[in-house]
């Protein structure tokens, strides 16, 4: 098995529990692990068996953008479920983090972790 990672996706959207939240937007950071059970291309090195990154990164962008979320599980979930339809792959671990949330403090971001396997 192999890894394909997108890490740091930086996206604009609308998503949160909050009016304000849905109403101006704000940064969201993704960082996307897929794991594919296709060892045969890490020999054959042929293009055509592997999960192609474009692809995925087309997919977590469509379901970012798809609708408003109020929660950030959520929209971890939703995208690590499209990503499970990809061929050869068979376990995603989605991160979304926060780094604007409504929180009166400092700190770096809020984060959510999801994990889905097939």
């Amino acid at each position: 098995m192999y890894k394909i990672k997108l890490n740091n996706i930086v996206l604009f959207g609308y998503h949160g529990c909050y009016p304000e939240e849905r109403k101006m937007g704000q940064r969201f950071e993704i960082d996307v692990e897929a794991l594919s059970t296709n060892n045969e291309v890490l020999q054959s090195d042929d293009v055509s068996q592997v999960a192609d990154y474009t692809k995925l990164f087309q997919l977590i962008e469509h379901e970012f953008k798809r609708k408003k979320y109020n929660l950030i599980e959520t929209l971890a979930n939703e995208i690590s479920n499209s990503l499970l339809t990809v061929p050869n792959i068979c376990e995603v671990t989605v991160r979304v983090r926060k780094p604007h949330a409504p929180i009166d403090s400092h700190f770096s971001d809020i984060e959510v972790e999801v994990t889905n396997k097939q």
